[in-house]
């Protein structure tokens, strides 16, 4: 997927990634990150649920390394944040990829100032690459009629589910291998546990098997059985009850 993305940097897409809490969206980003050429694409990321429009603008110039004053009228900082992008590419070749990170929390008012950002992004000078990232929830926001001028023009779109059993057992068994680990220490009943509590987030499953390793350790197991997992799950629906809240 992050190739895919890395790809269209060089086309000056306007991308969309979403995924549940814990899918890997995260992870896509910094591997993307990883992946630039940051002397030729600039990177600026953005994570703020209450974003406005010159805040955005000022997050980026600052990024960017142009001195922008903090009190200045929206209208100022998207004319400088504009003539910023042009000079970049002119001048220097540049093509930065903004990720604005949370997006199905953003305020209404600055979804709506993506849209002059995909207009300036269109046009045929701009070379710009701009990525929305947010919760599942933020593809049915983009279905609303107040929105539609955006999801038109998302050019690439990719939604991050989650990873199948089979998948998921993999994963684990990939991490172990990088860590060092050339045999199993998992069960193999104790995966295919963690594959289905986990529901296929990468996230969860990094929780799991870090709690039935420490389980393990404690009681001086070389090796994770079904009996870890299951204390394990226990004592975090436990901790779910007393808070109230995920433990995830």
């Amino acid at each position: 997927m992050t190739g895919r993305f890395d790809r269209n940097t060089h086309h000056r897409a306007f991308g969309l990634i979403t995924g549940e809490v814990g899918s890997g969206k995260t992870t896509a980003i910094r591997t993307l990150y990883d992946l630039l050429d940051r002397s030729r694409n600039p990177f600026v990321y953005i994570a703020d649920s209450k974003l406005t429009p010159t805040a955005f603008y000022r997050d980026v110039l600052t990024q960017l390394g142009v001195a922008a004053p903090y009190h200045f009228l929206s209208r100022e900082a998207r004319r400088l944040f504009e003539q910023t992008i042009l000079d970049g590419y002119r001048l220097h070749g540049l093509q930065p990829v903004i990720v604005l990170d949370e997006a199905h929390l953003l305020p209404h008012a600055m979804l709506q100032e993506v849209r002059f950002l995909l207009n300036f992004h269109l046009d045929s000078a701009c070379p710009m690459t701009f990525l929305l990232v947010g919760q599942s929830e933020l593809r049915g926001m983009l279905r609303l009629r107040t929105f539609e001028a955006i999801a038109q023009r998302v050019q690439v779109r990719y939604h991050l589910g989650p990873l199948s059993d089979e998948e998921s057992v993999a994963y684990i068994r990939h991490h172990l291998r990088r860590t060092g680990v050339d045999h199993d220490i998992f069960s193999e009943q104790a995966l295919q546990k963690i594959a289905a509590e986990s529901r296929g987030l990468p996230r969860v499953i990094n929780t799991l098997c870090t709690n039935c390793l420490l389980d393990a350790c404690s009681r001086e197991q070389r090796f994770v059985d079904e009996a870890n997992v299951d204390r394990v799950l226990f004592e975090l629906q436990d901790l779910q009850t007393a808070k109230g809240s995920s433990p995830w």
